[in-house]
Order: C-alpha cells, then structure tokens, then sequence
C-alpha cells in the first residue's frame, strides 16, 4: 500500500516575466519538483498543497491569492479610467460574535416510516416553531427544506423528539365526498366522513446538533484572511434569503425566487409561460460582504384548466383532435386542483376508456347490509355531485392515484396549479419568444432591480437582524477602466478600425484567402434564387481575396432537391442528395458545398447533413437559410467569414501576433486551450460532450481545432484529456498537441518535434459553476482533475517535458451587472457600459485573483460581464498583460466583426460541443434508448471526423 506524504503549504511569489518561486526547497514546475527561484518582490502569493505519491509531485489543491492592496491602488494600470460605475452588489454589515448552530433534521411519519413528500418538511418545522416556541426560548431559525437547520445559538431545552400534528397536511385528502376510485369509492359511509371533516397526521422530528461555525470566519476573509467555514456561512446567509422567499409562497430554484403573479408571464406558446422572478444571494468582497441580485426568468406550466393546456401544448382548437399518448407524456407528474373539491393531486396518468366508460366498484349501504356496484365516472359525478360532464364526457380520466389504486377525475374539473417547473426542452419559437420578451435594457433592469428589494424587505427578516446583517439601500459605486481595443489586420496589411467593439469588413479583404476550386451548391426545396445567390456570393468572394469561385458557373455545380423527396424523412433527404453529389462527381468529391436549408432555424436536415459532410465524406460544408429579401453586403461578408475560416483561411489577425509582441506569449512556443461541456436537460439520461480546442501554429493565436468525446450525463468536469489503454495515451490533449507540433514544425522547418513551453487553458464555467457565488472546492477540482490530466498526458509525450500551466475560469453563469449612469450617481436612467470596460477591484473576491471584462458592446438588453478567475500562473503575467491578453482574445473570433463576450477559444469549444450535439442527435437516441430499457441509456461512442476535416475550424 502507497504511503502519502504532504509536504505542506508552499507559498509561491509572483513575479512579472520570471513565474513563480518557491520559498521552500522546491517550487512548482509543470506539476513536478524544480529548483527554487528567488522572487524580488511579490504581487500577489500561490499557496498550494503539495503531494509526494510514489515520488512524483502532484497539485493536491492551489488558488492564486491576491495580495493586500494599499488603498486607491488598483491590479492594473493600462486603460482609460472610468468613472463610477454602478453594480447590482449592496454592502452589508455582519455581527462578528454570532454562531451558527447546524442542527441535522431527521422527520418521519408516526410509524417510522421517512417523511419525504415534497414541501413537507417546510410546513412540518413551521408547526414545530409555533408549537414549542416557548420550550426553544423563540429561537428563530433557517431551514434549508430538506435535512439541515440553522440557527445563531443554540436550541435551549431541546429533546431528542418532537411530536408535531399537522392538520390537512395533504391536499389531496378531502373533506367530503371523495373521488371515485381506489378500489371501489370513498372509504365508508358519507356520514362516517362527515364526521371526521380536519385529516390530522402526526411526525417525529429528531433533531442533531452537527457542527458550530461563527460568523467572524467570514469577517476573516473579507480582510484577506484563509477561512476553512467561510463558505458555510454564506450558505446559511442564501438558506435565509430562501426561507424568506418561501414564506411569501415562492417557487424556490436554488437562489431564485419565482412568484405567482400571472400579469407578469411570458407567453411562449405551447402550454408553456416564462416566469419572471429575481435571484439573490451573498458573496464576499473586497468592499465588504454584498448581496448579489439580479432578474431571472424560469419556464413553467401554464396555470388554469387542464383542457386548455392540451390544446396550447399539441397546437389544436379541437378537443376531440387530442392525441392521447401525447398528452399522457405532457401532464405526467404535475399537479392539480379541482373545481369541486379544491383539493390538490398529482397526475400519474390516464384512464384507458373515456368517462362514459370507465368504471368503478363503489361501496354502497342498503337495508340488507353493505355491497359494492359497479358504476361509470360519468354517473359517479352525475348522482353524487350533481354534475353533467360536457366537454369530457367522451375524453380519457385524470388518473390521480396509484397505478395498482387509480383514482379517476374528468379533466374538466381539473386545473393545473400554478408554479410548476417545465422542464422539457423550448422549440426554437419559445426560445425565441422567451430572448425577446424577458430582455430589458439597463433603465428597466435597474428599476427592477430596486422594486425586487423592496418587494423582499430582507432588513425585516428576523433572522438577518440577528446575524447583524443589514441591506444598504443603494447599489455599489466601483471603478472601471477602458481598455483600447487591440490593433489588427486584414489583406494586404489593410488596418481594421475599430469603433465600441465593432467594425466593418465590407471593403477589406482577407488576411488569409484560401483559394477555392471545386465546390458546389445544394438546396433542399428553399424559396430562393440559388444561382443568383450564388452569382453574389462569387463577387463578394473575389472581392475578399477568394479567387477561383467561378466553377460554380457551370451547369452541374448548383443541384436541386428532386420533388419527390420533399415531405420524406430528413435522413432520407440527405441521403437522396448525396446520391446526386456522387453522381455528379464521380471521380473526386468537392471540396466544399454550400447547403440552402428551407427553415431559417433548427432545420432538422442540418444534423444528418453535417453528420454526412463531416463523418462519412470528410467535406466542408455551410448550411445556411437566406432571408427571402434584404440579402445585403453585411449577409454575404458574414457567410464568408465562416466558409473561409472553415477552409482553413484568416480572415484578420491581431497586429502583435504578427509582430510577435504578444507578451510572454509571442516570445515562448504556447498553445491555448478552450474548453466547455454541453450538457442535456437537467435530470436527463443524455450524455454530456465535452470539447476541447487549441490553438494551431505559433506565435498566432486566431487559428484553432477541435477534439470533442462523450462522457457521463451531467459530469462538468472532463474526464478524456489523459485516456491511457496500455502504454498509449488516447487521449484528447495528445492529439491537439501533435497538431499543434505539425503545424509549429512547417513554421519553423529548423524546429522538428517542438513542443510549445507554455500552456495557456481557459475553462468554461458552465462546466464548473451551477450558481453565482464561486466555490473554491470546484477551482481545486479544476486544479486536481483536468489540470493534472493535462500533466499527466504531458509526462505521456516526453518524460522530460515540462511546459508552464496558465489556467482561467471564464464564468458567464453570474448574476452581476454594471451600469453607466447618464446624469446623477443615484438616478435611475443608466446605458451599457462600453466595449473594453474591465474592473478588478471593489466587487471582486478579496482573496482570489479575479476580474470582470465587458469585451463586447451590448447593443440589446443588458451587457453581461464575463468574471474571469485566474486559478494558477506558472507562466508570469502581469494583471495588466493577463487583461490584454484576455481583451485581444475576444476580437480572434474569425465567424463575427465585433468582439465576443468571451475569449474566442472557450466560445469556440462551446460551439463545437453543440454542434457535434446536433449532429448525432444524442437528446433524441438517448431518450429513446433509456426508455426500452428503463434504465440509464448506454454511453454512446462518437464516430471519429474524417481525416480531411478533423483540424478543421468545422465549428466556425
């Protein structure tokens, strides 16, 4: 058995140009032991858990502090100073001498049995608090719901059980008549049930204490102190605002809050309304602890009659044009309420006859003693409650109990309840819908802001009082700066002006034309005149430097979908389409097709297309839907964009990649790593993707390839970049690397087998982070997991082999907004902040290295900021070089003529993740796979691209 050592904390100096020295007897070097070096002066300290297993060195866990700072001293220095800049934070003030008591919850019903029906457990510990309030000394405290409870001190005169009795505690019990089923009819006689009006239950709730933390852990950190109970304490704090929202009746997810007001919803078709809520939350800060809040949007069901949903959901006006199975799958587990008995239940199914048929056997009393009969659920409701069934007469019965004791009611006098989560995916419609209808610019974002504060009144909460924490009522004041945006160059050394983070590519040409002689244009039945479209695109191309497109002339180089195959299935349209590309070119295929989808959106002939171009025949391919006018210069640039990027083309380049001034990059071999998961719905069987791109040839940074794999449902972190099986890494870093060397060796001809000496890789927080609020138990496991995979896939190359590790989290998951007031600091009429805004101080974490960077300019809505958190700095940059860095990153995204939100290589691994995604249709095969098996669907394996395309941008 392995023995394993720690050596200790190490504390690591940061040094601009020189990496980080140890001041033990090693430092870190690409995950192994190096000689210490000195460091002159320190900008901020590494501190990191160092493992000695089996004589190797390994990250145990690390997170780049910050290093104090003396007042009005900012990170960075570079950039256009900003004035106030208003946030969605609010300070607060906490009481350093509170504790926190975590008591475990433990409620079972009176024969022993777990007490897990949703929402019990709220209205269990509010009767508890009522109940024995003068036994607990009127000890307020915060439930999460579930199995924990806090409160500041702790339970005075607490027993190991409390009895509590809950009247009507579910609402599917009623107190008359019951609904006809379960077995027969209503339990007994109706007198019987009339005397017994209020159903009681009793529960046991055990209460254990678990662990005790102050609140003075979280002063510690926001003085820049380490805390192991920080997090623990902001977890209490969000449990508070969580009980505070449940109180007023909230649908509760995570820390946003939903109410039912229905003047509000979104209307998105189909039985579905958006929610508008509000999320908040407490972080830590370098001002201060803050409340975090900010808008939020949550899809639901759409209350009211059952009958209404049905027709919405399948998109019909005629009742009896129901499908069935459909509607069996929609109302499958939402819950009810009906019209004559104001009791709630849960949908488990459909009656298998209509309520003129389905029957029954009701007890029933009569002078010769007691007997059962069997009656319909039409006569049931026409004789004991005195109601004709009319528009469900003929339709299947809500099925409301259990399939071995079903419980029938007419749709009719069932209406849904409201706040119930749809948790299916949008069709492209709604998502639409849902984008244009919840966006608000910043005026109207502010002024939500404030009115959702005011609605929750936390300053009243009992609970915050006493934790000494109170709400400021006005937003945080920070300050920005204005970066300038990165020089760069399109063909024939042509500058490219930039003006807000946008800029216009009619009248320049590319970069890096690729010449193009054999293509061809195939359309799926689209309304549109291909050869002209054709003809435009030709002229637009010429004029980019795309010489050689006039093989599109001839006849046999635009071919049209044959009319018979126009309602077939989309595989078998696809299929029929490339039986006419062989036979027109029956030696060698083309190098590239230009696809005409007939649907603007979604096609459902885009995946099996892309499948086919990608995977079988090993051609590019753009699929494309022309508007049927107003097919402008704009429209033709941006096709051309992304067919040239695909073809292995650059569009433009940063001028200090030309150069090679990028600091401390252009000067050391480096690749760059994006990296991003694609998740299927929550809950969901579907597997995960995950996609990895980097960086092609040095010293430019505006060329990438993918490598994308499937693994586990829901698993964030990637668990294929080091794949050993035997003595040979399959892996997905191995290969990126070893095209990264082939196209670094036909740079550099003097250079065989380079490898780069830095490694740069930026993490997507989708993958990491499923709320505001960063765990640094999640940065370790970036740290742990992908970055000693990468370590590891290294060693696998070259023993000797050890690169320096750059690693940032780019978070676009948050909840922060900045605003730029127009007059007065206070007033409420705000704009966007503009393109390059960046702030490192104030609202940030006041122990790690962090930032937020507004790159691009938000023309719609609200600009979200993109909060990058920089875990590990092997390689040494300086807070203003890393922001450069990050800023020129955002404007190498060859497919737009505007900067992106985020750098180019985590938005393109995101887009080839989803596009892969759609590809093979994994939503659907996997459903369907779990669904005959009943369990888990298998993890499919994706099928290699071809040779012709896999270091292609086949993504852009």
């Amino acid at each position: 058995m392995t023995q394993e050592k720690t050596t200790g904390p190490m504390k690591l100096g940061f040094v601009e140009g020189k990496g980080f020295c140890g001041e033990g007897e090693t430092g870190l070097c690409g995950g192994v032991a190096s000689p210490r070096r000195e460091a002159e002066e320190e900008e901020g300290f590494l501190v990191c858990n160092v493992r000695e297993l089996d004589g190797s060195v390994r990250v145990a866990s690390q997170q780049f502090y910050r290093k104090s700072l003396s007042p009005g001293q900012d990170l960075a220095q570079k950039g256009e100073k900003q004035g106030f800049l208003q946030t969605t934070s609010l300070h607060q003030f906490a009481n350093p001498d509170v504790i926190f008591h975590h008591y475990h919850v433990d409620i079972k019903y009176e024969d022993g049995q777990p007490a897990d029906q949703r929402g019990i457990g709220r209205k269990v510990m509010e009767k508890l608090q009522e109940i024995y309030a003068s036994d607990l000394k009127n000890v307020n405290f915060a439930y999460d719901g579930e199995k924990s409870l806090f409160t500041v001190g702790a339970l005075q005169n607490a027993r190991d059980v409390f009895t509590v009795v809950i009247e009507d505690v579910s609402s599917a019990r009623t107190t008359a008549r019951r609904t006809p089923g379960g077995n027969g009819s209503p339990e007994g006689s109706d007198l019987k049930r009339m005397k017994r009006p209020m159903w009681t239950k009793t529960f046991k709730v055990e209460l254990s204490l678990v662990a005790k933390f102050p609140m003075c852990a979280i002063i510690k950190v926001l003085g820049g102190q380490e805390s192991d109970s920080y997090l623990d304490v902001i977890r209490v704090l969000d449990i508070i605002l969580r009980q505070n929202s449940a109180k007023q009746g909230c649908l509760l997810v995570r820390q946003s809050f939903f109410h039912d007001c229905p003047r509000d919803f979104i209307k998105l078709g189909g039985g579905v309304v958006g929610c508008p809520g509000y999320h908040s939350s407490f972080r830590p800060t370098q001002s201060g602890l803050s409340l975090n809040i900010d808008l939020s949007t949550m899809m639901i069901v759409k209350p009211g009659p059952v009958i209404d949903f049905l027709l919405s959901n399948q998109n019909i006006s005629d009742p009896r044009r129901i499908d069935w199975r459909k509607a069996k799958r929609a109302l499958k587990n939402l819950r009810i309420k009906t019209t004559h008995t104001k009791s709630e239940f849960k949908i488990d199914g459909l009656s298998e006859k209509s309520c003129y048929e389905q029957t029954f056997s009701m007890k029933q009393r009569n002078g010769n003693g007691s007997g059962t009969v069997e009656v319909t659920v039409y006569n049931y409701y026409l004789q004991q409650w005195d109601i004709k069934l009319k528009e469900s007469a003929s339709s299947p019965c809500l099925n409301v109990g259990k399939p071995s004791r079903p419980t029938y009611i007419p749709i009719e006098l069932c209406l849904l309840v409201s706040l119930q989560r749809y948790k299916k995916a949008l069709t492209v419609l709604q998502r639409s819908s849902l984008v244009q209808n919840s966006r608000k610019n910043p005026s109207e974002r502010k002024s939500l802001f404030s009115s959702a504060l005011r609605h929750t009144n936390y300053n009243s909460d009992d609970m915050l009082k006493k934790c000494g924490v109170s709400i400021a009522p006005e937003f945080a004041q920070v300050d920005a700066r204005i970066l300038q945006p990165p020089k760069f160059q399109a063909g024939g050394g042509q500058d490219i002006f930039v003006n807000n983070g946008r800029w216009n590519f009619n009248k320049n040409s590319f970069f890096g034309a690729i010449t193009l002689n054999q293509w061809a244009v195939v359309n799926f039945s689209a309304p549109c005149n291909v050869q002209d479209l054709a003809q435009r695109i030709i002229r637009c191309g010429n004029a980019k430097g795309m010489v050689d497109l006039q093989q599109i002339n001839r006849e046999d180089a635009v071919i049209q979908e044959k009319h018979e195959m126009i309602r077939a299935p989309a595989p078998n349209r696809v299929d029929a389409m490339f039986q006419q590309i062989m036979a027109r070119f029956p030696d060698e295929p083309p190098k590239f097709l230009l696809c005409i989808l007939p649907e603007k959106k979604n096609s459902d002939i885009c995946g099996p297309w892309k499948w086919n171009c990608l995977v079988k025949y090993g051609i590019r391919t753009q699929c494309l839907a022309p508007p049927n006018k107003n097919i402008n210069d704009q429209y033709l640039t941006n096709v051309l964009l992304k067919i040239n990027a695909k073809l292995g083309g650059l569009n433009s380049i940063l001028q200090t990649e030309d150069t090679g001034t990028i600091p401390l990059v252009s000067r050391t071999p480096t690749i760059i790593f994006g990296m991003d998961v694609s998740h299927g719905l929550p809950g969901s069987n579907v597997p995960s993707i995950a996609a990895v791109v980097s960086s092609l040839g040095w010293p430019r940074v505006s060329r990438y390839r993918a490598s994308v794999c499937t693994q586990t449902a829901g698993q964030g972190m990637i668990g294929s970049l080091f794949k050993p099986e035997g003595n040979v890494d399959h892996g997905i870093i191995r290969e990126l690397i070893g095209d990264f060397m082939k196209c670094l060796n036909e740079d550099f001809k003097n250079r065989d087998n380079h490898l780069p000496e830095q490694i740069i890789i930026f993490s997507n927080d989708i993958t990491l982070l499923p709320r505001d609020g960063v765990s640094e138990g999640q940065f370790t496991q970036v740290l742990n997991i992908e970055l000693a995979q990468i370590i590891e896939a290294c060693k696998s190359i070259k023993d000797t082999w050890l690169p320096k590790f750059t690693v940032i989290v780019a978070q676009k998951n948050h909840h922060t907004r900045f605003f730029q007031p127009k007059g007065n600091r206070d007033d409420t009429n705000v704009a966007n902040v503009p393109a390059g805004t960046v702030v490192d101080k104030g609202i940030c974490h006041p122990r790690n290295y962090d930032f937020y960077m507004c790159a691009h300019a938000g023309m719609i809505g609200t600009t979200r900021p993109t909060h990058y958190h920089v875990l590990h700095d092997e390689i040494g940059f300086s807070p203003d070089q890393l922001q450069e860095l990050v800023h020129s990153l955002s404007y190498v995204y060859q497919r737009s003529t505007s900067a992106i939100s985020v750098v180019a290589p985590v938005y393109y691994a995101h887009l080839a993740a989803a596009q892969v995604r759609q590809f093979f249709r994994l939503d659907e095969t996997s459903e369907t796979a779990s669904s005959a098996s009943g369990g888990s669907a298998p993890m499919p394996e994706l099928p290699r691209l071809h040779k012709n395309v896999r270091s292609s941008m086949f993504f852009c």
